[in-house]
């Protein structure tokens, strides 16, 4: 963009610096009267001025096109990042989901094994003092 400032500057330049030496070189050569001389000056002029405007005209769009081409482009460019961070938030919440069904089904099979082995030992706690009773009532 810095590259086509630069571009369009010089030829505005250039053109401007051709047309003027080009305009006073053809007039100033030219067998006219005064007036003459300066009617056809201030008609160079107007001519002149009449192809900056368009040329201003013209960069104008240009660079306003390359504003909006820019724009479109950041547009783009930010959606497909929003899409992005969407579907990796979409897959980390699975996931996370995943986590949490095993390790609920984890504290569940623990919790099974856990009562399991309780009521063991408390049989086994039962049946020793069952057995002690026993061994003291035959004492």
């Amino acid at each position: 963009m810095a590259s086509d400032k630069g571009v369009a500057k010089g030829l505005i330049i250039g053109f401007l610096a051709g047309s003027v030496v080009g305009g006073l070189v053809a007039l100033l050569f030219a067998p006219k009267s005064g007036k003459e001389l300066r009617q056809d000056i201030k008609n160079r002029a107007s001519d002149i001025k009449e192809d900056i405007d368009e040329i201003y005209s013209q960069t104008k769009e240009k660079v306003q096109e390359l504003i909006n081409e820019g724009k479109k482009k950041s547009e783009t460019l930010v959606q497909e990042a929003k899409e992005k961070a969407q579907n990796i938030l979409s897959e980390a919440e699975k996931v996370l989901e995943e986590a949490k069904t095993k390790a609920s089904e984890k504290v569940e099979k623990i919790k099974t094994e856990v009562t399991k082995e309780a009521g063991r030992v408390k049989s086994a706690i039962d049946a020793g003092v069952d057995a002690y009773k026993r061994e003291k009532e035959s004492t």
